[in-house]
């Protein structure tokens, strides 16, 4: 009686050993902790101060802005952000997803309610 070898104790062909994989969302995980835990701004300084200076144009013309006033902008708006995400991955991760959706990014923004007039500004409506 002839029985089967198991794969994972047969050597690939050529011994060339497969690299570790992780299971689907175990890298994403990891990097969210480490960009929480990075005091690196998440968005470049130019495309925020372009987005900054747009929005600012819709209340008055001849406003300035200070470097010190923009860089705190920019470091609210990357801890909201990533408040937001955690809380989405974590909706999508209860609902046995991997992928975080777009209903997702909607509770989570209910859930963290005051910073609702934020979002708006950037499209998530």
């Amino acid at each position: 009686m002839a029985m089967k070898a198991s794969r994972k104790t047969a050597p690939m062909a050529g011994g060339i050993k497969l690299p570790h994989r992780y299971k689907p969302g175990t890298v994403v995980l990891r990097e969210i902790r480490k960009y929480q835990k990075s005091y690196k701004l998440l968005m470049r300084k130019l495309p925020f101060s372009r987005l900054v200076r747009e929005i600012m144009q819709d209340f008055k013309t001849d406003l300035r802005i200070t470097a010190a006033a923009l860089e705190a902008l920019q470091e609210a708006t990357g801890i909201v952000a990533v408040e937001l995400f955690e809380y989405a991955n974590i909706l999508a991760i209860h609902a046995k997803r991997v992928t975080v959706m777009n209903a997702d990014i909607r509770l989570a923004k209910l859930m963290v309610g005051g910073h609702q007039n934020c979002f708006a500004t950037i499209g998530l409506k």
